[in-house]
Parts: structure tokens; C-alpha cells; sequence
């Protein structure tokens, strides 16, 4: 999976799975554009994700999450529930503000 951290007034956490960087994808009005600008940092494993997501989540960061298996990374790391993403072309998606 890749990661960028963008640092802000508030932490934005980009994440997405490796196969999906770079794509776009559209469903009628709906566009989700997985631009290698905004989630191309570095690659990580899931075990050292699931440890930054904790550790981001603490410190009041926002999320931007996108593919099956970083979403199931989020989900095990306790930042989201099961089902509480949406989907574009199958893909699914999910932002979070805590």
C-alpha cells in the first residue's frame, strides 16, 4: 500500500492500495481520481499501516482511503466500522474527519 502524510493546520493521512495509484475511476456523477500526487509517499505493510493509522488517529487526523485492502487496514485498526465506506466502480472509498 502507499502513504502520504500531508502536514496542514490539521494532518491529512493519504492511503491507497498499490494497484490503484494513479487511476481514475467515474460512475455517473461520481469521479475518484487516486492521483500520484496526493498518495504517492512511500510503501508500507500492512502491520506498520494499522500502527500509523492508530498513532495519526490520535493526534486528530483527517483520512483519505482508498482500495479493499487499506480500507480492511482502517477497519483493523479500529478508525472505521465494516460497510462505512462508498464505492466507485467497485472501488471502495472513504474519508474521515475525526
Amino acid at each position: 500500500m502507499w502513504i502520504k502524510i500531508h502536514k496542514s493546520y490539521r494532518t491529512t493521512v493519504a492511503i491507497c492500495d498499490d494497484s490503484l495509484l494513479g487511476k481514475r475511476f467515474e460512475e455517473g456523477v461520481k469521479q475518484l481520481d487516486v492521483r500520484e500526487s496526493f498518495y504517492n509517499g512511500q510503501q508500507i505493510n500492512k502491520k506498520d499501516l494499522i500502527e500509523l493509522i492508530r498513532r495519526e488517529a490520535k493526534e486528530d487526523a483527517t483520512f483519505n482511503i482508498v482500495g479493499k485492502e487499506s480500507i480492511k487496514a482502517a477497519v483493523e485498526a479500529g478508525l472505521i466500522g465494516k460497510n462505512s465506506w462508498k464505492k466507485v466502480q467497485r472501488v471502495p472509498f472513504v474519508l474521515v474527519l475525526i
